[in-house]
């Protein structure tokens, strides 16, 4: 049998023996766990992952490979993964190479073999915590050490959110939308593309005259890693533009938009992140089953006398799914209806900010 050559060791005092596979540097993060059985390769490239490592609940990963065009982000800043079996020889015709060569590519560090459902039962007991991926020579104190002197960082948003300014213009589009990347996937610009939507997205630091320069039709906020409170530049932005264009915002997009409303958010013991979550529309008594990745959650309680309303509950734990200020014609939700691969159930909501944009262009002509 192949000797050990990596392992996590967590702030418990707990560690989880394996092999490593991608970049082979010590990394201390956060760690948290997924429990979709496909989609690896979109959540290694989504930006919300910067500063954590994620274990995957379903064993088999890296048998599909890696496909040039289900990237969610053009560099990914996944903090590590954790796996159970790794496989290195994918089968897929799409296939370019496989997720231990992407991982080297983007310094990104690996460990396999370890135990992933007790690690992950231990993430749902002890909640989510810091972890440090490193080699076997490391001891347990050392590494104890090293996690207690550590901080993980809070300038997530201001790594992932591009620098500049860039345009996903199509022919024949009806609607032009400014969209705030705070680190925003890709798929969030092609759902908007196929609904005829011109995309400019923004840096996450855009100023309010550089947004009212380009008169946009709509404002959408996006997904992105860390604690909403530290997105303070883009809570102000909320605060400036409310009512003035319709808007939509998803996940830390939902709990800015909160949070510019005057609601409050919190850090969940463990997070949200699968692909099967059972979220109830409050006003159709709907239920829809979306794909979620987030760490902190819109305070109930505090949504009261905000002008905001809640409009979704998550039905596992009755956490706030979505919010809406109908005056200035503002809406958001905390999953992802853009998710790829799926569900699906959600993406009306697209079509709901096409129709609030419509209606103000209507108003505008009379």
């Amino acid at each position: 049998m192949k000797k050990f050559d990596r392992k996590l060791i967590l702030e418990d005092g707990s560690e989880y023996y394996g092999y490593g596979f991608g970049c082979m540097e010590d990394r201390i993060t956060e760690i948290v766990f997924h429990t979709s059985p496909v989609g690896y390769q979109e959540i290694v490239s989504d930006p919300s992952y910067t500063y954590q490592t994620v274990v995957m609940a379903y064993p088999l990963i890296g048998n599909y490979g890696i496909v040039e065009e289900d990237f969610e982000t053009e560099i990914p800043t996944i903090g590590g993964l954790a796996v159970r079996d790794y496989n290195d020889t994918p089968s897929n015709f799409g296939s370019k190479y496989t997720l231990s060569e992407l991982m080297k590519k983007y310094h990104i560090p690996g460990i396999h073999g370890i135990d992933t459902r007790k690690l992950v039962r231990s993430i749902r007991d002890l909640g989510s915590r810091k972890v440090l991926m490193t080699d076997m020579e490391t001891t347990l104190q050392e590494g104890l050490d090293r996690l207690k002197g550590y901080e993980i960082p809070k300038d997530a948003v201001s790594v992932v959110s591009r620098k500049e300014s860039r345009q996903y213009f199509i022919p024949n589009a009806a609607y032009h939308v400014a969209a705030i990347d705070c680190g925003m996937k890709h798929n969030i610009v092609r759902s908007l593309n196929r609904k005829r939507c011109n995309v400019t997205v923004l840096p996450w630091n855009v100023s309010l005259r550089e947004i009212e320069g380009i008169k946009p039709d709509g404002i959408f906020l996006s997904n992105g890693p860390g604690d909403p409170a530290d997105a303070e530049p883009v809570i102000q932005l909320v605060r400036d533009l409310r009512g003035r264009y319709p808007m939509f915002g998803i996940c830390l997009g939902h709990q800015i938009i909160s949070l510019a409303y005057g609601a409050e958010t919190y850090k969940l013991k463990f997070g949200h992140r699968g692909g099967n979550h059972p979220v109830k529309n409050l006003s159709t008594g709907k239920i829809e089953i979306t794909s979620q990745n987030h760490s902190y959650a819109v305070d109930a309680d505090s949504i009261a006398n905000t002008g905001l309303e809640a409009t979704h509950i998550n039905l596992l734990d009755q956490t706030v799914e979505g919010a809406a200020c109908r005056e200035d014609k503002v809406f958001c939700v905390q999953y992802h209806p853009e998710s790829a691969p799926g569900p699906q159930d959600s993406e009306y909501l697209f079509d709901r900010f096409i129709e609030m944009m419509e209606a103000a262009k209507d108003g505008k002509k009379n």
